[in-house]
């Protein structure tokens, strides 16, 4: 897994699926003077959503904020964010509005800021239609998911077994195309995403990420949730300790092991505009971010992986392979 089933014992962020962040890519646009930011939600999704609950069609929570964290000056805190909220499915549909905000509103649980797209509609086919939105590009929609991972195997020892687990999946996409200056004017940005939803009146976080891979693997069941709900800011002093330690009985050198924690600690995904995107410096979509975070783990004795990229992405935005049926074919 990246980051899908990334509550306690594998399961969903409140048993829901559409809650559920699977993975986060930042990287270059074929446009230049522009990057792609990628949060996709919903591991599994086919014909009918992963469950708990059961839906007719895959679809966006719409109790729920997906939101994509720019730190643009380093101290960890958000100076930008993309929000996304959607209305409820109606008549076979669904739509979204997207909201960017700066500054002080950037760091606010509710979307705020300036609505910069209303009525989005998300794709449920193969057809890509994406929205132009001043100077932004956006996408809302089924796709097929392009995490690739021989998961058994990771499961088993790290014998590998040669079949991806992903192949043949889908996930829920949001996709945003940005001119670069409205992410800060330095090279680099830190970036993660967060998935929140409305309860009793209070807007809950219940999953996060910007690294690939992990807090499926390294937290303890007992510490998964309480992770998803926490912030990048407290990372350090929460989980430096114990990472640590865990890297140690893992393998490692006492004396390496602090050093190779604060690699993913905190949790943002840093992106140098100024060098090609591969990860960890910002992260492509064929980047085998699977097999690299299996040799972090076991201080480089997992090697290899068995699985290569997904040979359906398409060379321009929003990039993700169309979705497939259950049976792996292309959805038309």
């Amino acid at each position: 897994m990246s980051n899908h089933f990334s509550a306690a014992y594998l399961k969903f962020p409140g048993d829901d699926a559409r809650l559920d962040l699977t993975d986060l890519f930042v990287f270059a646009a074929a446009d230049p003077g522009k990057t792609v930011l990628i949060m996709d939600v919903n591991p599994f999704t086919t014909g009918l959503s992963a469950t708990p609950p059961f839906l007719m069609k895959p679809e966006f929570h719409p109790q729920a904020v997906y939101r994509i964290n720019i730190d643009s000056d380093g101290d960890n805190q958000a100076d930008a964010a993309f929000s996304f909220v959607f209305a409820e499915t109606a008549g076979g549909g669904q739509t979204g509005t997207a909201y960017y905000a700066g500054g002080g509103a950037a760091r606010r649980s509710e979307p705020g800021g300036d609505i910069i797209a209303r009525d989005i509609p998300v794709g449920f086919g193969a057809s890509v239609r994406p929205v132009q939105a001043d100077r932004l590009r956006l996408f809302t929609g089924v796709r097929s998911d392009p995490f690739f991972a021989d998961a058994e195997g990771a499961l088993h020892g790290f014998q590998w077994t040669g079949h991806d687990a992903f192949a043949g999946k889908n996930v829920q996409c949001i996709a945003v195309e940005v001119p670069d200056d409205m992410l800060g004017d330095q090279p680099e940005i830190g970036v993660w995403a967060t998935v929140s939803v409305h309860r009793g009146g209070t807007l809950v976080q219940v999953d996060r990420g910007g690294h690939p891979t992990i807090n499926p693997f390294i937290n303890p069941e007992y510490a998964k949730d309480a992770y998803n709900a926490g912030h990048p800011a407290d990372d350090v002093t929460n989980y430096l300790e114990p990472w640590s330690r865990i890297l140690q009985d893992n393998g490692y050198p006492a004396d390496e092991a602090a050093a190779a924690a604060r690699t993913v600690l905190p949790d943002i995904l840093r992106y140098d505009r100024t060098r090609p995107a591969a990860y960890p410096n910002g992260r492509g979509l064929t980047d085998d971010a699977f097999t690299a975070r299996m040799a972090f783990l076991t201080y480089g004795k997992a090697t290899g992986g068995g699985v290569g990229p997904h040979d359906d992405l398409l060379p321009d935005f929003p990039y993700l392979g169309p979705p497939v049926h259950p049976a792996g074919t292309a959805d038309g």
